[in-house]
């Protein structure tokens, strides 16, 4: 009989079973930190737990909110089933399994590891530092890259200590190597000698290279060595096909999840943690070149065992399912190479602009506050505060809008159950009041100028580019994100201030592609639904055309626009509404929201019935994928992507019409994302081989971005445009998708010079 002494700690009192849920396998006293159930969300203060934990030798902390209480760690998904010091076990809550069914082989996973940490089963896996070595001789290094070179064994993973996120912005401490399994090597690069990078070279030519975020590392190898890699493999990549949830695929959070090396880097980040505290410096100031080498060698080359490790795992069921394996190897590789590129390319920023637009819009935002402070509304309150009113300070903006103008809430609440203030409810209680209108102007101004004008111009390297990152893992979607110094998907979209600072240098120009309804192209080709292609195919205003077809109007396609603004905006609310599983009231709610004529549930409910009368393909596919994924729990995009969707076995309503809508939207937004990527990489590699000095910067949503030198527009476009339109078994007939091409001095396209003229 097991005679530790355990504790389990839950959030709130609940009516799980937590015996039963970990099948009585051992004895334990249950706490709560906060004895109140009727409190929704449990902040610090409510926490009322009287509790010894020196008096147990293991505490279960059940869910984010114990774990973050005992540990200061938030994410319980990336460590539920994992130990956390000497004696806390975490894990997810189990009451959560009705509600999102896709958690359960998680919390399997996790129970089975507490159990076995309980009974002496599991234990910490201990690092052999005869098997995880540091080299700082040049001999001794040459030597282990022979060894790598004459292994056997076909790959090698590899993985590289840097001092910054960026090439430009750092360098490489040491490299690490595994060529077999539970063996690595941390070398410092001091030791290198020109021998070394040849074997280096000859190594990486002639084995499959195994990264974990290949984009990273291949980046700086390229930059400071110019060391080339023919083949390589991604875990990080592998991972996010067989769980394409994001957050989840870092080399710490899998290293927890998949081996025996569990949280490694933990003595790492203690020291880390001991050097901050010891120098006074701040952990985003902190560089990796202040840890010895004698610190950093064992961690640093368990990073290349623990890749090893993982393709292992991952590879093979990627290898045994062809769609994943075409996807991985078709987009995600490619993906990794072209994206490398357009990184280096760089966004080319004009430094005139970002500084002449920051100190106008700070004048701007100087001009709007002093009218503010002139509304009447803003001096009684200042009166009746005994204060300056500061539309910066939430608490001040809450008491103005809701205490003192007596505005009728949105409804929306913060994390604290507060009433909102934020730009969405301001927008809305515009319609309520002047103030909030000018509040949000400012605020919107502000925004611009602080997210945007003002970082930009400190991230610029010297050559007036600014290098961010583009991300192939991080949506279930597949769409690419951007992250980094600068996210490239959340430019203002309706503002041209910083649109117009891209801007290409002299002798070249600015030009976008633009993929117009290419989720609809999709849906009517996968559909097959020959009356919707057949509206692509007479071209022009597409949502007129649909308008004029559903509606039977009594005019020409081109003269809906202007004559039936209200069924044409009925007809597009419809078409794009659909694809992510919109509803009657969505759909009246964005028709009255773009023409400013109220349209009820039950009139959109009309043009939604007239659509798919029409439609009626459309209509039968819709439905028949619905089903597909209500049945299966999963299904596969045209290219291969697997979209996993557990949670339509929820016992949540709510959480299985999500689930299922979330599947038929993955399905068209899936698919035209990929024929925009595979059409980029393309043209990218046709740029090159042709010595172009045309550089694709950025993938925007549906567009793609490229400063191109004046004499080489036309074939750039061209070239773009056949690669984009290749028919890769998803077009319609005698009509490619439809791309747009503008081509300017900025990215505004235009705009800039006409919202400033010539000021600048």
């Amino acid at each position: 009989m097991n005679q530790n002494r355990i504790a389990l700690i839950e959030t709130k009192p609940s009516r799980t079973n937590f015996k039963d849920m970990f099948d009585r396998a051992f004895e334990f006293d249950q706490y709560q930190l906060c004895s109140k159930s009727s409190i929704k969300k449990i902040l610090k203060a409510d926490c009322d737990i009287n509790f010894d934990e020196s008096q147990y030798d293991w505490i279960i902390l059940v869910g984010s909110d114990a774990l973050k209480y005992f540990t200061k760690i938030t994410s319980i998904t990336d460590r539920s089933g994992s130990k956390i010091g000497d004696k806390f076990l975490a894990i997810i809550n189990p009451a959560m399994l009705a509600f999102k069914p896709e958690i359960k082989p998680m919390w399997e996973k996790s129970k089975a590891n507490i159990i076995g940490y309980i009974t002496g089963t599991l234990c910490d896996f201990e690092i052999d530092s005869t098997k995880a070595i540091g080299i700082q001789d040049t001999q001794e290094c040459n030597d282990y890259i022979r060894a790598a070179i004459d292994h056997p064994n076909t790959y090698v993973a590899l993985d590289s200590e840097t001092t910054g996120l960026y090439p430009r912005d750092g360098y490489i401490l040491g490299i690490s190597l595994s060529y077999k399994a539970d063996h690595g090597a941390y070398i410092d690069v001091e030791c290198f000698d020109q021998e070394t990078e040849e074997l280096l070279q000859e190594l990486f030519t002639k084995k499959l290279v195994i990264f974990h975020n290949a984009k990273f590392d291949i980046a700086f190898f390229e930059y400071h060595f110019n060391f080339r890699f023919p083949r390589f493999a991604d875990t990080m990549l592998l991972h996010y096909l067989l769980d394409e949830n994001p957050g989840g695929h870092g080399l710490k959070q899998l290293a927890i999840k998949y081996t025996k090396y569990g949280d490694y880097e933990k003595p790492m980040y203690e020291w880390i943690e001991k050097y901050c505290r010891d120098n006074k410096i701040l952990k985003a100031d902190f560089n990796w070149g202040y840890i010895p080498f004698e610190t950093m060698k064992t961690y640093a080359s368990v990073d290349a065992i623990v890749t090893l490790l993982l393709f292992h795992k991952f590879n093979p069921p990627i290898r045994t399912n062809t769609k994943l394996s075409w996807v991985y190897d078709n987009i995600l590789i490619p993906g990794t190479r072209f994206l490398t590129d357009v990184q280096d390319n760089g966004v080319p920023f004009d430094l005139d602009r970002l500084e002449f637009s920051r100190k106008t819009m700070q004048e701007s935002i100087d001009g709007a506050i002093v009218e503010l402070y002139k509304y009447d509304e803003i001096q009684d309150f200042e009166r009746v505060q005994g204060k300056d009113f500061n539309p910066n300070s939430v608490l001040q903006l809450r008491a103005l809008l809701f205490d003192y103008l007596g505005l009728q809430p949105s409804g929306k609440k913060t994390g604290t159950g507060q009433h909102s203030t934020d730009a969405e409810v301001l927008e809305e209680l515009a319609t309520q009041s002047p103030v909030p209108a000018h509040i949000l102007k400012i605020k919107k101004k502000s925004k611009i100028k602080n997210t945007y004008l003002d970082k930009i111009i400190l991230q610029l390297d010297r050559d007036g580019y600014l290098r961010t990152g583009f991300n192939l893992h991080t949506t279930t979607s597949g769409r690419l994100s951007s992250s980094g110094k600068l996210n490239m998907q959340q430019l203002p979209r309706d503002e041209p201030t910083v649109k117009g600072c891209i801007k290409a240098k002299p002798g070249h120009k600015i030009v976008a592609m633009d993929l117009k309804t290419a989720e609809v192209y999709v849906a009517a080709v996968l559909a097959n639904d020959k009356v919707l292609q057949a509206l692509f195919k007479r071209g022009g205003d597409f949502h007129s055309a649909v308008a004029h077809k559903v509606f039977n109007l009594p005019c020409a396609v081109e003269d809906v626009k202007s004559l039936y603004p209200m069924q044409r905006q009925a007809a597009k609310a419809i078409t794009f509404g659909i694809m992510y599983g919109a509803q009657a009231q969505n759909i009246s709610e964005q028709i009255t929201k773009e023409t400013g004529v109220f349209c009820s549930p039950s009139e959109a409910q009309g043009h939604i019935d007239d659509y798919f009368a029409e439609f009626h393909k459309l209509a039968e596919w819709i439905q028949s994928s619905k089903d597909f994924i209500a049945t299966n729990g999963f299904v596969y995009s045209f290219f291969g992507r697997k979209r996993r969707l557990g949670n339509v076995k929820s016992t949540d309503r709510a959480e299985k019409s999500h689930s299922i809508r979330s599947g038929l939207n993955f399905l068209v937004q899936s698919t035209a994302s990929d024929v925009n990527l595979l059409g980029s990489i393309d043209a990218n590699e046709h740029i090159k081989a042709k010595g172009m000095k045309a550089k694709i910067f950025a993938l925007v949503h549906d567009s793609v971005l490229a400063e191109v030198p004046e004499d080489e527009v036309e074939e750039y476009c061209k070239i773009l445009v056949s690669c984009i339109q290749l028919d890769r078994g998803l077009s319609i007939p005698g009509c490619p998708i439809p791309c747009d091409i503008d081509i300017a001095d900025d990215y505004s396209l235009g705009k800039f010079n006409k919202l400033y003229g010539d000021n600048i």
